[in-house]
């Protein structure tokens, strides 16, 4: 059984990486990979799913735009989980995190193949990502600092 060991250097280097920024390159190679190619319109491939039976009797289709959505949001969690730390790299990873979100916002509204719901929510949750990330940095260090607010703390 092989174990995968981080250097120290580079668990910091991973730090810095945007999350959020994994499913935004992974629509991009749902886009320019060949799913969308030619008509450029991904909303047949985001409706494919798979039928789940419930208890109630109902069937619920959890969908591939689903998956990017979960996969999206477990990773806004790690974002803003670390967003709590108060370090120079958490700082670059902000910036990196206003990057992403900005790119994803061009290509919304300008490149073909981007226009799905699944991907506005995607761009949205970079937009928490950054808003959150800076918010949370700032509440941190104040508190770090002993600056908290009268009748905050």
């Amino acid at each position: 059984m092989g174990v995968i060991v981080i250097a120290h250097g580079e668990n910091h280097m991973l730090r810095m990486f945007p999350l959020i920024l994994i499913t935004v390159i992974l629509y991009n190679i749902f886009v320019f990979g060949g799913w969308a190619v030619g008509n450029h319109d991904l909303q047949p491939f985001l409706a494919h799913g798979v039928p789940i039976p419930l208890v109630s009797g109902d069937r619920w289709t959890f969908t591939i735009g689903d998956l990017v959505m979960l996969v999206t949001f477990i990773l806004l969690f790690v974002e803003i989980i670390k967003a709590t730390r108060t370090t120079s790299r958490e700082i670059i990873n902000h910036g990196l995190s206003m990057v992403t979100f900005v790119v994803a916002l061009l290509e919304f509204i300008t490149l073909k193949g981007f226009a799905t719901s699944t991907f506005f929510f995607v761009m949205i949750m970079a937009l928490f990502d950054v808003v959150a990330g800076y918010t949370i940095s700032i509440v941190a260090a104040e508190h770090d600092l002993g600056m908290g607010r009268a009748g905050t703390d």
